[in-house]
Formats: structure tokens, C-alpha cells, sequence
């Protein structure tokens, strides 16, 4: 049985060709994804040891605890006195303090250098020998006063700056120019992934991003013969209670386990697709092992006669399953490490650069390609063996073997049915339950697709009889091609629901993505009656902004309102919540919010509105009293005067920002908003964008414009998902292909008569398309609805938390899936079609 197994692949290579490709591809992807995230996984570890190389003990505020006074927020920073302290602890060789934020630079045709996530500023702190032992400087010399700046080498070369030119700089909104004194080479992983770095004097570091005399961290070198628990154990007695500190290799195995788990939901994400393109080859494979099983029915049932038992017939199927899946798995896992190197590549080549490190091929990424390769080959197999085994042998070798019975069809469609309606209900159910109802609207979309693709068979008939009208007129083609399409409805349903499987997601994640785009739009046209916000750059548009921004914005002539949105931490009820201060004279004419209660009027002093659900969690309405503990630790109380409707863009508390900036530490807003004269205009926009100085590390928006940033992330998002579902499609093209090439195989003889009748080459040819067209556009229908209904549910979903989400149908989107669906079809049918036509008639009549 083995040698007759072994025989059955070898002659069988180009039938088998497509389901090895199929397997190949899912096998590929799962090994390209382990390979790509284990590759970025050690590559930025290695450079995060880098970076540790020189600290033996960090020194930092304790950000898990309040400090002494118990102010609420963050803990205050380390003073010059902590340092001084741990440099005099035995055992210490030496000592840096280091402080650091957020600084844009600017290129010297005005835009943003670097990519607005990780520009970073620091400063240099010469030990003894004068020289900042994190920074190499490859070129001029370290900053010694204010006005001048170091660029890391990256930055440099990108931003095209050699020494002595002038950079222009902004921390927290007003720019600066700089001087390049120097270049300096680092180990930094922020620098490596293709962040910028600038450094200052500590002096002027700390101005810019803290305190005189403050540090964000003290990092500390052992002495020779001391280790760095034992360093740990001695700097710990000198540390007063709002500080901490941890070994270098705590901190290096820390942030490698950060990097591993950021890494881990890339990978998980990516291994999602990989499954999905697995789960689609898995209809192939059935089906190809179904028609090979067919074809083979005479020589199985000459194996029963002479002695096979069923579970020799089965095991000879899936023993050729496993050389096949074997083989493809091998050759998918060499083509996943290619994916994976082109991946690192590719990622590199849209300026994100990825430290240098070789590439991680582990043995856990071998075993996984293998088991999935062979495992899912198997699985795909067991049925049409286990079917092949139970054909009685007199029957087989007669070939009188009938078709499924009715009995047969009957259960597999009330077994499809039940599991359609226990899915379709699992999701309505998860629909209804808000964010809660994720669980059961996965389970219940999982089990609602597999009983359509059981009902698959009971639906063609119906579906591809309602193209009958559009066949007609190619004539006897149109007319055999739905008859061949509805001739095996298994075989129909199992290649339709291949490309089924990929239009459904495709489809239910644009329904999705353009129905919260419309909702964020709406929400933002109702929320802001503002014509313009202004925030610092960057990837969230939180960054603090100097309060000199928004008193420039103030004095302009064109600006008829405007108002600085300033947070500040505080306690409540033991708990921390951030105020808001705004301008309580203007804040009515730049927000359009829905009150349930009282109103922004006369928002002064002590006042403050709150919105719904935090006044429903407190109890609190008009009227109520607030106790709480400012940032700075003084004592006070709140009036609430108005409870709103809050969203997504407007929560919280609010409080005149006259109120609370004096229990503010560091005074700093993170947006501005305005209203003009001119309204939303691209002419006042540039008045704006003049006035703050033509700052690249400023946004200027308008609605519109926040409105298509986000439509931007949906683009990206939408985009990547297609990128990766394309695996998926590409693998419902083999299966096309494979059905068809196998089916013109069975139908020789057939194909033979109808020429011998007078159908000619060119009918042959718009048969076999027509009836791949059909099949394609079964599937695509199919994915279409449920594609749509996943969308809706899903967005029911959504909607308890997004009050403005709206459902769009994208028409536009979904007649350009059909259409692919139809291109599958016909792209798929080329080469069967052309291997149907070239069929000798008379060699064809004589095939059995």
C-alpha cells in the first residue's frame, strides 16, 4: 500500500501541482511571518543591550507611587542632590544624569525631519575625561552653551546638515535656531528605527524639558570587582522614597520582553491571514483529493478485491496527502524565509530602518511550517479517503457507484441549516450586547460560515439557475457551461467557497471601516464648532504645546474665539481623573455639544461640567459638589453647573483654565482651538501657519482635515488588510484552476463528443470560461452577503460606543469585488479552456 501510495503522487504530478501550491503558500506565509517578527524581535534586542551597555544601575522616579505630599499625576523628577548622593555610593566608577522630550527639527526646506514618532531630544553629560561615554561624535564637538545642537549621524545625512549650519528647532511650539556644533554616532533603538536625536547642554536640556537642577534618569558604572546587584543593593539606602532603581540587565531583559510582546501582536495578526489562506487551500485539497479518489474508483475497488481492507485504502490516501503536503511545506518554508529577508527589506525601504541582525530562522519556525504543511494536507484528505474506502468494490469496478443519495443530502442540509442559524443567531446576540458580544459574534461568524459552505450545494442550483437568462446568449456554451456548473454541487460549492471565504472578509472590513470613518466625520462636524485646532505634530497630537501659542493665536486680528485645552491630573474619591481647562468666556462657540443639563454659560472659578457617563458612575448632577486634591497637593471643591453628552473627541471634566493653571507644575496645553473671521479657509490658514512661524512640528487643522487623517489610518488599515488577504484570493485562484483542470480531465470523452457534433474549439473554449465565470461569481455573491451582514452586525457592535456610527454600504467597492470576481473566473479558465480545446476528438471519445 505504501508503494502503491508513493506510486499514485509520482503520477500524478501536475494534477497535484495546484494543491501543493496551495499548501505552499499558507505554509510560506506562516513561516514568512515567524521569520519576519523573530528577525525585528532580536535585531532590536541586541540593540537595546547596546544601549544598556554602560548602565549598570538606573536611577528613576517611581512612577508606580505617588510622592511624599501625595500629590496626585506622575512623580516628581530626580534633583541634583540624588545624584550627587549616588555618586559618592561605593562601588560607583561613575555617574550621568540624563533629561529628555519631544524636539522637532526642522529640514532646510522647512518639513518635519524624520518621521513626527520618535523625535527626541536629550542632553550631554561629560564624566571626568570630558566625554559622554553614549554619544560617539563622529564630527565637530559636543554642545557647551545654549543655541547650539548635536545631531545623531542619521539625521544628519537625511536632513543634508554638516557643522556650522543652522537647524531650526521646536520643543514645545516656538522655534528655535540652532547651531551644529557636531555629529554624534549611538546605540540608541528610537535612532536605529528612524527616529531623530538632538542634543543639548544639560543646562538647556533641562530648561527645555524639565527643571533646573532635574533629571528624568541617573544612570550609574559600576567600579571593576563590583556587580550590579550589589551597586543596586547600595544605592537603594540613599534613595529617598519617590525614586527607584534597577540593574542594567533588568532594564535590557525589560525591554526586550516589551519589544517581544509588540512583536507578538505584528505576528499574531499576520498569522491570522496566514490561517485564512490555509483554511481556503483547505477546500482544494478536498476537493482535489475528491475528483483523484474518483478517478482512482476502479483501481481502489481492485484493492478491496484482492485483499485491501478500508483502512488500508484510507491510510494509501492520506499517506500520499502526507508526501505531498511534506513537500509542499519544505519548499513554503524556503520561500518564508525569502518573504521574511524581503519583509525586513521592504520595511527598511519606507524609512522605518530596522537595526542591523542577521536572519532568525529558529527551529520552533521549521517544526511549525512542517506540522502545518503536512497537518492541514492530511486533514484536507481524510474525508475523500474515508469516502473512497466505503464504496462497495462490485459497484466501484462496475461503475455503478450512484451519486450522493437523498438521505445523504437531506442530513448534510439540515445539518448545514442548523449550524447557519445557531451562527446567525450567535452573531445577532453578540451584535446586541455592545462591546461585550465580541466573543459570541467571533464564534458565532465563524460557525455561520461554515454552515453556508454546507449549504453551498442546496444554494447553487438556485443562484446559478438565476444566470440562466445572461447564458442564454452565448448560445449552446452558455447553455452546457451552467449545466456543467450545477452537475457536482459539491465540487461547485467547495470551489465557490474559496473565493467566498476572501470576499467575505474583504467586504466586511470595508463596510466596517467606512461606516466609522462616516461616524468619526460626523462626530467631528458636531462636536467642533471650532474652524481650526492647533496641536504639535506627531503621530497623536498630544504633545505638550507652550501656552505662548495659544496667547499668539489670541492677538490675531482674523481670530474671533479661540481656546487652549490644558490637562492637569487630579485625585477623586482615591482615584486619579484629568481636568480640562478651558476658556469659559469663548468655549460656547468652539464646541457643539448636547447638554442634559445646565450649560457652559458663566464657566468661571469653581465651576465645572462633567459629562454623562462619569456623572452616571458618580451620582453626580447640577448642583453636586466635587471634593478633590489638585497636582500640586492643595485641596478644593468643584460645582457641577452642566452634565453633557460626551464622545470620543470631548469627555471628562471641564473647568476654567483660569482656575486651574495655578495648581499646574509645567503649564502646557495640548490643543488650541479656533474660530475666524474667515472660517475654514485655506487664506487664514496660512495667516496661522505664519504667525506660529511657519513651524513644521505645528499641525494647522481644520475638520476636514482631522477628518481625513482619520480617513487616511482607514486607507492604510484597509490597504495592509488587502495586502494580506490577497494570499487568500491568490489561493481561490489555484482552486479555480484546479476544479476546472481536473473536471475537463474527467469530461474528455464528453468534450470529445461535443466535438464530434460540431462544436468547434472557439464553443469549447467559451464553455469552459463561462462555466469558471458562473463558479466565480457564485463564490462572490456569496461573500458579498455575508460580507454585508457581518459588516451590519459588526457595527452594531461598535455603535454603543460610537453614538454617530452610521452604516455605509460601499456600492462602489462592492461592484469592483464582483468584478474581481469575475476576473478570477476568467483569468482562472484560461489555461483548462485552452487545454479542453487542443483535445484530439477521437483519442478523447476513446478515454475512460
Amino acid at each position: 500500500m505504501l508503494r502503491t501510495a508513493l506510486r499514485n503522487v509520482l503520477a500524478h504530478k501536475a494534477r497535484l501541482l495546484m494543491t501543493t501550491l496551495a499548501v505552499l503558500l499558507g505554509v510560506a506565509f506562516v513561516s514568512g511571518t515567524l521569520v519576519f517578527t523573530n528577525t525585528i524581535s532580536d535585531a532590536y534586542q541586541k540593540s537595546s543591550e547596546k544601549g544598556f551597555a554602560g548602565v549598570d544601575v538606573a536611577i528613576t522616579p517611581d512612577r508606580d507611587s505617588d510622592d511624599d505630599t501625595g500629590n496626585p499625576g506622575e512623580a516628581p523628577r530626580l534633583g541634583q542632590r540624588v545624584l550627587d548622593r549616588a555618586a559618592q555610593v561605593p562601588g560607583a566608577a561613575s555617574v550621568t544624569g540624563s533629561v529628555s522630550g519631544y524636539t522637532a527639527l526642522s529640514e532646510k526646506d522647512g518639513d518635519l525631519l524624520g518621521d513626527g514618532f520618535s523625535n527626541l531630544g536629550g542632553n550631554y553629560y561629560p564624566d571626568k575625561s570630558g566625554k559622554d561615554p553614549r554619544y560617539t561624535m563622529t564630527d565637530g564637538r559636543a554642545p557647551k552653551a545654549a543655541g547650539e545642537v548635536a545631531l545623531d549621524a542619521r539625521s544628519a545625512e537625511r536632513g543634508h546638515y554638516t557643522v556650522g549650519d543652522t537647524i531650526r528647532v521646536s520643543v514645545d511650539g516656538p522655534v528655535r535656531k540652532q547651531k551644529v556644533v557636531g555629529v554624534f554616532r549611538t546605540d540608541d533603538g528610537n535612532v536605529a528605527a528612524g527616529g531623530s536625536l538632538a542634543l543639548f547642554d544639560t543646562a538647556t536640556a533641562q530648561r527645555l524639558f524639565a527643571e533646573p537642577g532635574q533629571f528624568d534618569e541617573i544612570d550609574v558604572k559600576a567600579a571593576a570587582g563590583t556587580s550590579q546587584t550589589a551597586l543596586k543593593s547600595a544605592i537603594d539606602k540613599v534613595l529617598p522614597k519617590e525614586a527607584q532603581a534597577e540593574t542594567g540587565q533588568k532594564l535590557a531583559d525589560d525591554q526586550a520582553d516589551a519589544i517581544k510582546q509588540s512583536m507578538n501582536g505584528m505576528q499574531t495578526g499576520m498569522l491570522v491571514f496566514a490561517g485564512i489562506a490555509l483554511f481556503v487551500g483547505i477546500f482544494i485539497i478536498a476537493n482535489t483529493f475528491t475528483m483523484l479518489v474518483a478517478q482512482r474508483t476502479r483501481e481502489l475497488a481492485l484493492m478491496r478485491a484482492v485483499g485491501a481492507t478500508r483502512r488500508q485504502v484510507t491510510r494509501s490516501v492520506l499517506i500520499e496527502a502526507t508526501v505531498v503536503g511534506a513537500i509542499a511545506a519544505v519548499t513554503g518554508l524556503a520561500a518564508g524565509v525569502g518573504i521574511g529577508a524581503g519583509l525586513r527589506s521592504l520595511l527598511n525601504s519606507t524609512g522605518a530602518t530596522v537595526p542591523d541582525g542577521p536572519l532568525v530562522v529558529d527551529t520552533n519556525t521549521v517544526l511549525v511550517s512542517l506540522a502545518v504543511g503536512i497537518v492541514v494536507t492530511v486533514f484536507a484528505a481524510w474525508l475523500p479517503g474515508r469516502r473512497a474506502a466505503k464504496i462497495p468494490p462490485v459497484a466501484a469496478m462496475n461503475s455503478v457507484h450512484a451519486p450522493p443519495s437523498t438521505r445523504g443530502l437531506v442530513v448534510r442540509n439540515t445539518i448545514g441549516a442548523i449550524l447557519a442559524a445557531g451562527g446567525a443567531a450567535l452573531v445577532l446576540a453578540g451584535a446586541g450586547m455592545g462591546m461585550d458580544g465580541k466573543g459570541y459574534m467571533g464564534m458565532g461568524a465563524a460557525v455561520l460560515v461554515i454552515g453556508v459552505f454546507v449549504l453551498t450545494p442546496l444554494l447553487s442550483r438556485p443562484l446559478i439557475a438565476a444566470a440562466a437568462p445572461l447564458l442564454r446568449a452565448f448560445g449552446m456554451p452558455g447553455k452546457l457551461a451552467r449545466q456543467n456548473a450545477v452537475r457536482n454541487p459539491r465540487r461547485t460549492a467547495a470551489t465557490a467557497s474559496a473565493l467566498m471565504v476572501g470576499l467575505t472578509l474583504i467586504t466586511g472590513m470595508t463596510v466596517i471601516a467606512g461606516s466609522v470613518q462616516k461616524g468619526i466625520d460626523k462626530m467631528a462636524t458636531d462636536a467642533l464648532k471650532s474652524d481650526f485646532v492647533v496641536s504639535m505634530g506627531g503621530f497623536d497630537g498630544q504633545r505638550p504645546l507652550s501656552p505662548d501659542v495659544a496667547r499668539t493665536i489670541a492677538e490675531l486680528p482674523e481670530v474671533t474665539a479661540s481656546s487652549p485645552l490644558r490637562t492637569s491630573a487630579s485625585r477623586i474619591d482615591g482615584d486619579t481623573e484629568y481636568l480640562t481647562g478651558v476658556n469659559g468666556k469663548s468655549i460656547t462657540d468652539l464646541v457643539g455639544l448636547d447638554f442634559e443639563a445646565g450649560s457652559f454659560s458663566g464657566l468661571s472659578g469653581n465651576k465645572a461640567v462633567v459629562d454623562d457617563e462619569m456623572a452616571e458612575d458618580n451620582g453626580w448632577k447640577v448642583g453636586s459638589t466635587i471634593p478633590l486634591t489638585y497636582e500640586d497637593g492643595r485641596r478644593g471643591t468643584l460645582t457641577v453647573q452642566g452634565v453633557y453628552d460626551g464622545n470620543e473627541m470631548i469627555s471628562g471634566i471641564m473647568l476654567d483654565a483660569a482656575a486651574l493653571t495655578p495648581h499646574m507644575s509645567t503649564i502646557a496645553d495640548t490643543q488650541v482651538m479656533v474660530k475666524t473671521k474667515g472660517g475654514s479657509s485655506d487664506e487664514t490658514k496660512d495667516v496661522l501657519e505664519k504667525a506660529l512661524g511657519d513651524n513644521p512640528a505645528i499641525q494647522v487643522q481644520t475638520k476636514k482635515d482631522i477628518s481625513e487623517g482619520i480617513a487616511q489610518a482607514f486607507t492604510l488599515m484597509l490597504n495592509m488588510l488587502y495586502g494580506l488577504l490577497a494570499m487568500a484570493v491568490i489561493v481561490a485562484v489555484l482552486g479555480v484552476i484546479n476544479t476546472l483542470a481536473m473536471s475537463v480531465f474527467e469530461r474528455s470523452q464528453e468534450i470529445g463528443m461535443l466535438r464530434a457534433i460540431g462544436l468547434d474549439r472557439r464553443g469549447i473554449k467559451r464553455m469552459v470560461r463561462l462555466e469558471s465565470l458562473v463558479i466565480s461569481l457564485f463564490g462572490g455573491v456569496l461573500g458579498l452577503g455575508l460580507g454585508v451582514f457581518f459588516g451590519w452586525a459588526a457595527g452594531e457592535m461598535i455603535a454603543s460606543g460610537l453614538p454617530t456610527y452610521e452604516l455605509v454600504l460601499p456600492w462602489g467597492r462592492m461592484a469592483i469585488f464582483l468584478a474581481l470576481a469575475a476576473f478570477v473566473g476568467v483569468l482562472a479558465a484560461l489555461w483548462p479552456a485552452r487545454r479542453a480545446a487542443k483535445l484530439n476528438m477521437l483519442a478523447a471519445i476513446k478515454a475512460e
